[in-house]
């Protein structure tokens, strides 16, 4: 293929060292490894700009902005050469993973040198990039809709709650415990040397999984294999319960399953009687509580961490009946079109992840 080349990197883009993280605030996006770190009133880049985590856990992560932005000094910027399509070669370095070019095994690092040099067959061809491009980005682009209708909604469901049950609460509400409300249940992790306990049976959510979430659960990192669900079986979570990180830096994380799971022990779970309560206004209350629940964790120790006893202790108002099932009714729809959107992202980003090696190898080829 004349319009694919093997050439070095350095030949399409021209990488830049970041800066320190400035302490002023504002509007502009500072970026680091794992992406956006805060924001401030200072760039350091403007344009089409593609990032790369340096150094760390997020070594080779890349991110692309096309507006002002500040790059901090434990990432690296990227900007296209000549004629080359910025978001071409954005898709091209997530589709070469850079984390397993990184050198230095306990620390992993990625330099300027070692971009410049790395070689790779790739399209040269600035038209035919244009049109690859054009294919993944209207892909994401869904894929980005889709996300900010989700939290459109999830912050619609969020300001009614507020309102009717916080702002708007009465003294003479009722009030019981989580534990009244469901059983509660602590995660646990089987034995990770017995390898006849991992596969994919059921999914094995941690507190890293939640990164992924919004409000549901739809998949985990890891899973358990049928052996391994049933030397846990007394843990098992059906569909619809409620999941909150109960240590470390990510306690207070709330989401819901949507199949059945089973968690870690630093996830305290309740299965709700939906008999006493719907799973959407605890969900929401336990969202509410999010500074409560750090607070509790944070009594007398080293390490943020509620226990199960102090998690089921957590006393929690119980509206009038009326004001509940009106809210039920309304967030019910918006909890349909979110598991819709979801769906729908799933299936894009399955789509867009299997086009893209073919794409970036010429196997499929698209004119723009």
């Amino acid at each position: 293929m004349n319009d694919w080349k093997e050439l070095p990197l350095g030949n399409f883009l021209s990488f830049g060292n970041g800066k320190k993280r400035p302490d002023t605030e504002g509007l502009i996006p500072i970026y680091g490894g794992n992406g956006i770190l805060g924001y401030t009133s200072n760039n350091n880049y403007d344009g089409e700009t593609i990032v790369i985590g340096r150094v760390g856990a997020y070594c080779g992560s890349v991110y692309f902005e096309n507006k002002p932005i500040w790059v901090s000094d434990n990432a690296l910027s990227a900007k296209p050469k000549d004629k080359y399509n910025a978001k071409f070669l954005y898709y091209f370095l997530k589709f070469i993973n850079l984390n397993q070019y990184a050198g230095g095994s306990s620390h992993p690092l990625v330099t300027q040198t070692l971009l410049n040099s790395l070689e790779f067959e790739l399209c040269v061809d600035p038209d035919e990039q244009k049109a690859i491009a054009s294919v993944l980005s209207s892909l994401d682009d869904k894929i980005d809709l889709l996300h900010r209708q989700n939290k459109t909604l999830e912050a619609m469901a969020e300001t009614l709650f507020r309102q009717w049950f916080v702002e708007e609460a009465e003294d003479d509400w009722e009030e019981t415990t989580l534990g009244n409300l469901g059983k509660i249940i602590t995660g646990k992790t089987p034995s990770t040397k017995n390898k006849e306990y991992w596969g994919n049976h059921i999914d094995f959510i941690t507190p890293t999984d939640f990164k992924n979430y919004g409000k549901y659960t739809f998949s985990s990192e890891r899973g358990l294999s049928l052996v391994g669900k049933e030397k846990i079986n007394n843990i098992i979570l059906p569909k619809n319960s409620i999941l909150v990180t109960c240590i470390g830096s990510d306690m207070g994380k709330v989401v819901i399953t949507t199949k059945e799971g089973v968690t870690n022990q630093q996830i305290n779970s309740i299965i709700i009687n939906t008999n006493l309560i719907s799973v959407e206004y605890v969900y929401q209350y336990l969202k509410s509580i999010y500074y409560l629940l750090r607070n509790i964790a944070l009594g007398g120790t080293t390490m943020p961490i509620i226990n199960k006893t102090d998690f089921s202790n957590i006393e929690t108002p119980i509206p009038p009946n009326k004001p509940l099932k009106k809210y039920n009714m309304i967030t019910s729809e918006f909890n349909k079109k979110i598991l819709y959107n979801t769906n729908q992202i799933q299936t894009l980003e399955k789509l867009r992840d299997t086009l893209l090696p073919k794409l970036m190898s010429g196997e499929i080829r698209v004119k723009y």
